[in-house]
């Protein structure tokens, strides 16, 4: 009776056994190994933070939109009275302020970041990358100024 295995055995992958002889376990190699891109000493958190902001920022969105939706649709009287002095006038309380510049500033980021993510898992290149992320934070900062801009300074006045 041969105790060998032999190297077309389940769990074989070119010849090369993924059981050890002493541990029926399978031997799993790490997800991820260090290339020689990856500088030793200069890892960050930052992939964390940005997760647990999209969950967080998720959340809060959600609070923030499904309030927006009821206030705007059911209790102001639907989308027929929207218009320039609505807004006027929801404008003209701090508190409304502050909700829409928190929907605005949590969906940008919230958008841009998990763009993000998708442009670090499709684009080859580091340089198509570069520019690609560029043009995201470039949009992102535009829009949030912008859109910061109008709601503090907007003027129910002009003429």
């Amino acid at each position: 009776m041969s105790t060998e295995t032999p190297s077309s055995a389940i769990g074989d992958v070119e010849g090369v056994s993924l059981y050890d002889v002493d541990n029926p376990a399978p031997v799993i190699e790490p997800p991820r190994k260090r290339t020689g891109k990856t500088p030793k000493g200069s890892r960050t958190n930052f992939e964390m933070y940005a997760w647990l902001f999209m969950r967080l920022s998720g959340i809060v969105l959600v609070v923030l939109v499904i309030g927006h939706l009821l206030i705007q649709l059911v209790l102001d009287g639907g989308v027929s009275k929207i218009g320039f002095a609505f807004v006027a006038g929801r404008w003209a309380s701090p508190f409304w302020q502050v909700w829409d510049l928190a929907m605005l500033w949590l969906a940008m980021l919230h958008g841009a970041n998990g763009l993000r993510t998708v442009i670090n898992d499709y684009a080859e290149r580091d340089n198509t990358r570069f520019w690609l992320k560029m043009l995201l934070y470039t949009a992102t900062v535009f829009t949030v100024l912008l859109g910061t801009l109008v709601i503090f300074t907007f003027d129910p006045n002009i003429r």
